[in-house]
Order: structure tokens, then C-alpha cells, then sequence
């Protein structure tokens, strides 16, 4: 199959945090398995522009970005299948933006969750700006998400629901865009929400999200794995009495990982009373079996930065080869051609 025929699928990581259980399961696991499949034609990349948006840390950008692309590596990403880069070395992304901004409306951008949110915080505060604080990175973000995705004509995003919107919004910019410059420029993306992955809770039964501060980064070392385990919340019902699996986090992070038949064995001993105590162990050792291998990949890598770094000049060599083929295209259909 050509690369053009196969369907394109673009997924992208903010590059704030150290990846955790939930991000694995709810992200990283599926966009693996997908760049796997010869028939798709995935892209995956560091969202280290969006990051700039609400951590104004370099040190930590710095630090995420390594740890991301690490973890990607590790867990197996096929980087000869998948087009893996860093947003950033793509240049041509915040210039399609520039162009996307001009068609955008900004009543369009005013509707916007993460705008919305801001300013309805800054009401509730009764600040006579109803805008302060609020950057024009925090404002227009998604127009840059929408170039992240128009740039390589994605045709599926996989998305959590809370992201819905910045798909319809690129939607919305692609179809003003082909209408203006009278042409099929790009095509219209689909956003992709699996409710068959599971959302997980986190130490304190909340879901997993590192602005909780409850997260269990996903390599930590074996000792802290176990101490963090250790802490997830649970009831007080004691060893011998029943305990509904439905309700328990650490239940569901299990199941999240097992197959079918070890979670159905776990739902029996849940029935007949397991202690607290024992499932905790019974989750420590089945995550730290199944980290264990990729775990040691992870500290290779990340002692090793020249490899990732390698790995993602080569993603980005791939992924400008089309990305400034497009933008000669849309220069032109702008009228910012070249003369001759």
C-alpha cells in the first residue's frame, strides 16, 4: 500500500510532565499498537510548543521532552512505520498557523474550553479583567493544534472527549481555509475517542492527572513503585469481608494491565475478602513484572540523550520532506509564491 492510500493518524504529547500509568493506558499503549499497523500511516510527536503555554520552566520542558520520547522508545514505537519528531523542528508548523490564524474567527476562539474556563475563573475572583492573565498562547492554542494536524492531513486524532472540540475547531479552519482559496487543501480530520480505554484514579481515587499530584510515574524505580502502591486509598473494610472491585482503584489500574482471565481470578478473590494489604502486593508485583523490561530500556535510553536525539532528527528529516512540499503549496494558494 502507498503512503499517500493508507489512513493518517496523528497523536501528540504535551511535554510538561513525566508519563504516568494513566497516560499509558488512556494514550501511549493504543498509539504504539497503531504504529505497528503497516496499513496506517501514524505520526506522533513532542508538543513542546504547547508546552510553552503553561510551564514557564525551561528546565522542566527540557527534562519532559527527553523523558517522553524515552518512554515512547522504550515501549516499543515503530520508527521506521511511525514518523516520530518534536514539533518544534518542524518550522513550517507555526507558519501554517500564521496562515490559519487569518481564516480563524475569533468568536470561534472566544468558545474555546480552556479560554472559557480562564475567564470564568477570573469572574468568579471578581477581577475587573475578565482576560488577565490570560496569554495569547492560552487564547489561540487551538489554531496551533489545528496546524499540528492539517500539516500532514491527518484523516483520524485519537482524543480524549475533553479534546473533542479542538478537532471540530480544526474542522472548522480547514473547510474556511479550502473555501477562501477555492481548493481541497486539506482534508477535514475525524476525532477518534475510544471508550473501551479506561480512564485510571490516581493514589487519591480521583483520575490520574499530574495537576492532582497523584500520579504513579510510569518507570519510577521498583522501591518507590512499591511505596506508591502502597498509598493508594482504599475503604476500611477488613481481610475477610467482601469488597466490590467496581469501586476500587486498585482493581481497576490492575485490570487496566491484566488479561481477562487474571482480572476475573482478582474479582474472586475480591468476593471472598482479600485484605488490602494483599491486593496492594498483588498489584505491585504484576505492574512491576510488566514494567520491569521496558523500565531497564528507559534507563538506557535515558542515559544515552544522543540516541533520542538521532532518533528525532530522523523523524523530523521525514516529517519536513511533506511538511515543506505542503507549504510551497499553500504559499502559492495564498498568493506568497515565489515569482518564477
Amino acid at each position: 500500500m502507498s503512503q499517500s492510500a493508507k489512513t493518517r493518524v496523528l497523536t501528540g504529547i504535551t511535554t510538561t510532565g513525566t508519563p504516568h500509568l494513566g497516560n499509558y493506558i488512556g494514550a501511549i499503549k493504543p498509539a504504539i499498537e497503531a504504529s505497528q499497523d503497516p496499513n496506517v500511516q501514524s505520526f506522533y510527536f513532542l508538543a513542546d510548543y504547547h508546552a510553552l503555554i503553561k510551564c514557564p520552566d525551561p528546565k522542566r520542558v527540557q527534562e519532559s521532552r527527553l523523558e517522553i520520547a524515552a518512554t515512547w522508545l522504550a515501549l516499543g514505537l515503530d520508527t521506521d512505520n511511525a514518523i516520530f519528531y518534536r514539533q518544534s523542528d518542524i518550522h513550517e508548523i507555526p507558519e501554517l498557523m500564521w496562515m490559519l490564524s487569518c481564516v480563524c474567527a475569533k468568536g470561534l476562539m472566544n468558545r474555546a474550553h480552556a479560554y472559557k474556563a480562564a475567564v470564568a475563573e477570573n469572574e468568579e475572583a471578581e477581577n475587573q479583567d475578565a482576560d488577565k492573565g490570560i496569554t495569547m498562547g492560552l487564547f489561540g492554542y487551538p489554531v496551533l493544534m489545528a496546524a499540528d494536524i492539517l500539516m500532514f492531513n491527518a484523516n483520524k486524532v485519537p482524543v480524549g472527549r475533553d479534546q473533542i472540540q479542538h478537532i471540530e475547531m480544526a474542522r472548522d479552519i480547514a473547510g474556511r481555509f479550502n473555501h477562501l482559496y477555492k481548493g481541497q487543501h486539506f482534508a477535514l480530520p475525524d476525532a477518534v475517542v475510544d471508550d473501551k480505554v479506561p480512564l485510571l484514579n490516581g493514589l487519591d481515587g480521583r483520575k490520574m492527572s499530574k495537576s492532582y499530584d497523584n500520579t504513579i510515574p510510569l518507570f519510577v524505580a521498583e522501591k518507590k513503585l512499591q511505596k506508591l502502591v502502597r498509598k493508594i486509598k482504599t475503604n476500611s473494610l477488613e481481610p475477610g469481608e467482601p469488597k466490590d472491585p467496581d469501586s476500587c482503584t486498585l482493581f481497576q489500574i490492575y485490570s487496566a494491565f491484566a488479561t481477562s482471565e487474571e482480572t476475573a481470578s482478582l474479582r474472586d478473590l475480591y468476593a471472598a475478602g482479600i485484605g488490602w494489604g494483599d491486593a496492594k502486593n498483588q498489584l505491585f508485583d504484576y505492574l512491576n513484572a510488566q514494567l520491569s523490561a521496558p523500565r531497564e530500556r528507559y534507563n538506557e535510553l535515558m542515559a544515552d540523550p544522543a540516541h533520542i536525539e538521532a532518533v528525532l532528527q530522523k523523524g523530523a528529516e521525514r516529517a519536513r520532506e511533506e511538511a515543506t512540499q505542503t507549504m510551497d503549496r499553500l504559499r502559492a494558494a495564498v498568493g506568497l509564491g515565489r515569482f518564477v
